[in-house]
């Protein structure tokens, strides 16, 4: 399997005891009426250089080392979905349907990743030490607090805090 084209679900697994998180398939969210998740979410990043990334991700989230794929990949552990650490080089070809190449300079994408914690101050300051960027000061909503963030390679990622109800403070 080339793990630059992303990972199949049958790559969970492996360690996730260790971490007490769900088995593949087994939803945790208290919003599932069954108990079970559609499809498991694996999460894909592509990075230019892997041990920085181990580092930052390590560092920043907390996250633990599940699995090595030599060097074109590895496996984080430690959040609702695992995150899989993925090398391509710059220049590289998004995909074949398009002239976009991968850089890893600050980027615009529709996907993101938001990161739930309890306090957003500690957090920051965390990821920032670990060489994330703050992009704008913390905001507070009527939902909670938000800092947008972007890692060093060019990722944007928001930390939430929810406060009181969190997002049913604005549903309708």
């Amino acid at each position: 399997m080339d793990f630059q084209d992303g990972l199949s679900a049958e790559a969970l697994s492996n360690g996730a005891e260790t971490l007490d998180l769900p088995e593949p398939g087994k939803c945790d969210n208290t919003r599932c009426d069954t108990g079970r998740c559609g499809m498991d979410l694996l999460i894909n990043l592509d990075v230019d250089d892997l041990e920085n990334a181990v580092r930052f991700y390590g560092s920043a989230f907390g996250l633990k080392v599940g699995r090595r794929f030599g060097a074109s990949g590895v496996e984080m552990l430690g959040s609702s979905a695992p995150i899989y650490l993925l090398v391509k080089s710059p220049g590289t070809p998004a995909s074949d349907t398009t002239t976009q190449r991968t850089n890893y300079e600050r980027h615009w994408t529709p996907v993101h990743l938001d990161f739930v914690v309890d306090e957003i101050e500690p957090a920051v300051e965390r990821a920032v030490s670990a060489g994330a960027r703050l992009e704008q000061p913390v905001a507070t909503h009527k939902w909670g607090k938000l800092a947008l963030m972007a890692d060093p390679f060019g990722h944007g990622f928001c930390f939430v805090q929810f406060l009181g109800r969190g997002y049913d403070e604005i549903a309708e």
